[in-house]
């Protein structure tokens, strides 16, 4: 049943990122953590991005504009590093309380709820337009990248903070996306291999296969989504997944998922 409705939830968020605007992780971690802890549901989640990023670069990665990967790539991946650092070492302080309810214990950790605080804090960014009017000049790329990478690396949250500081870039479209797939990659990379130090060799060994079939389910998703919609957002739809995924993220800092 965890393959089935993992891979379901994959498919259809994939899709889903067509319509909403969020990021396939974004979507996808809060399923993750309904059936692991939130520390490996975001590493689990980080092997799904990283694997249909790798399809994606296939397919735009020839597009990415060179100065522009150096200028936000490089302090992207420092600060990835940081964050991913952060997330491991969260995940060895003690639980800071506990709390009975329906005859149930459910722990409350830190990183439960610096997590469950950042899904929040994105799920508003995205359905405030102030924060999607926000647009940043180029000397203001190496900050961008540090912002990105550092909150890629620590709950995978990348992909608004990296587009409001590209998309003044002097980009065209098909640069634009290729270079964002790039450094998007350059990242999962990244705290990937931080991940693995702690986190990967308790969640990832042993369920390599559903990351497997998730990450076949996200390719076919993408696949379909982009011949249906060719990026097209729908306001509705972006605002009831966010006001989902802040439900969401404070059963996560609750403990209960």
């Amino acid at each position: 049943m965890t393959y089935l409705i993992i891979c379901i939830v994959a498919f259809l968020a994939s899709i889903l990122t067509f319509f909403s605007g969020f990021g396939l992780g974004t979507i996808l971690l809060p399923v993750f953590a309904f059936f692991f802890p939130i520390e490996v549901a975001i590493a689990l989640t980080g092997v799904v991005h990283f694997f249909n990023n790798m399809f994606k670069l296939t397919l735009v990665g020839k597009n990415a504009k060179k100065k522009v990967l150096l200028l936000f790539g490089i302090p992207a991946v420092i600060a990835a590093f940081l964050g991913a650092f952060l997330l491991v070492n969260l995940t060895d302080i003690p639980t800071l309380t506990s709390y009975i309810l329906f005859n149930k214990t459910f722990e409350i950790t830190l990183v439960n709820v610096v997590i469950g605080l950042l899904l929040i804090v994105f799920a508003i960014i995205e359905l405030t337009p102030f924060f999607n009017r926000l647009k940043f000049e180029k000397k203001h790329l190496p900050f961008g990248g540090i912002l990105s990478g550092f909150f890629g690396g620590l709950s995978g949250h990348q992909g608004a903070l990296r587009s409001a500081f590209l998309i003044n870039a002097g980009l065209t479209k098909e640069a634009f996306i290729g270079t964002a797939v790039v450094i998007s990659s350059f990242i999962d990379i990244t705290r990937l291999s931080v991940y693995s130090t702690r986190v990967l060799d308790v969640g990832l060994m042993e369920n390599y296969p559903l990351v497997l079939s998730a990450t076949l389910s996200a390719m076919a998703g993408a696949f379909i989504g982009n011949r249906l919609l060719k990026k097209i957002t729908l306001d509705l739809i972006h605002k009831i997944v966010a006001v989902l995924l802040i439900l969401i993220s404070i059963l996560i800092g609750l403990g209960i998922i």
